[in-house]
């Protein structure tokens, strides 16, 4: 099945669906906009965010953990949507933003009680997803990931919705300011994206628009303010967003507060933790994970 690309874009004040040929963007009545001239929206409004958190080999092999028997899940709400060439807001009075270059699934009609082998036939398409953490709040939001994944801009996805596109075998690539940070193939994956589908479907309704990430492979680290992050997809094109610094200070007078402890640095430092390979890491978040090492870390 040949590809089709379909994006969304902001022209005279109005969210316009384009196709792209070439450089251009061509709207349904014929106009013409160049790609590097349009401000991207979203490709997609989806009613929820749902993300694995384990699903790439890679990634396993570099936190020494194990897989979970199946794939378990968290929520971005849908204000941490952003697009391709948007920017990422590390707020202020935090410093572990990390990237996580992913493929996110789009839902194209309403599924529920599916299984793996119909799954594709409620699939839209694909697009490419960059799945940010705050890891500042992991301490307290480890289970939930609320904060850590939900926060505002932290979900940019684009640059636009790509249909007939086979998953099997495909590169996807993350650089910063240039240069290769993740490099993996979604031959990786343990749960591939008709079992994701069906196994949410199970028992939540999945509505045209959704969106369904589907992991990150090794080697996720923190960026700073003025870096650029790209994700790469063989087939799904490029997605491009620049972080910025949040000029509004995170409260201290209310809630949990940012931290840069034991269990936030190993997990934003991934495989270059100093630690890593030695013992697991402490902290509250701890306990949500499983690791392949027999030396736990103690608190005395």
């Amino acid at each position: 099945m040949a590809t089709k690309e379909y994006r969304k874009i902001l022209l005279n004040g109005s969210s316009v669906q384009v196709t792209v040929e070439g450089d251009e963007l061509i709207t349904k009545d014929g106009r013409s906009i160049g790609i590097e001239e349009a401000q991207h929206l979203p490709p997609t409004q989806p009613s929820k965010i749902i993300c694995v958190h384990l699903n790439y080999e890679s990634r396993v092999k570099e936190y020494i953990t194990k897989l979970p028997s199946a794939p378990t899940y968290f929520h971005k709400p849908i204000t941490a949507l952003n697009s391709h060439k948007g920017e990422v807001i590390r707020p202020e009075r935090c410093k572990w933003l990390n990237y996580e270059g992913e493929i996110a699934i789009v839902i194209g009609r309403n599924c529920r009680n599916i299984s793996p082998a119909e799954a594709g036939e409620y699939i839209a398409g694909y697009t490419i997803a960059n799945d940010y953490g705050l890891h500042d709040f992991r301490d307290t939001d480890a289970g939930s990931m609320l904060r850590v994944k939900g926060s505002d801009t932290l979900c940019p996805v684009g640059p636009g919705l790509i249909t007939g596109w086979d998953f099997h075998n495909k590169g996807i690539r993350t650089t910063v300011n240039g240069k290769v940070m993740q490099d993996a193939n979604t031959n990786e994956m343990e749960w591939d994206m008709n079992y994701l589908v069906a196994d949410i479907a199970r028992s939540i309704t999945l509505e045209p628009g959704d969106l369904l990430l589907s992991g990150t492979p090794a080697n996720s680290r923190p960026v700073k303010p003025g870096d650029i992050v790209e994700v790469e997809v063989e087939g799904l094109g490029l997605l491009s967003n620049t972080i910025i610094h949040g000029t509004i200070p995170i409260r201290d007078d209310v809630g949990a507060q940012p931290s840069s402890s034991e269990e936030v640095v190993s997990t934003a430092m991934g495989g270059d933790w100093e630690f890593r390979g030695q013992r697991a890491a402490g902290g509250q978040g701890s306990k949500h994970y499983k690791s392949a090492l027999k030396n736990k870390y103690s608190e005395n």
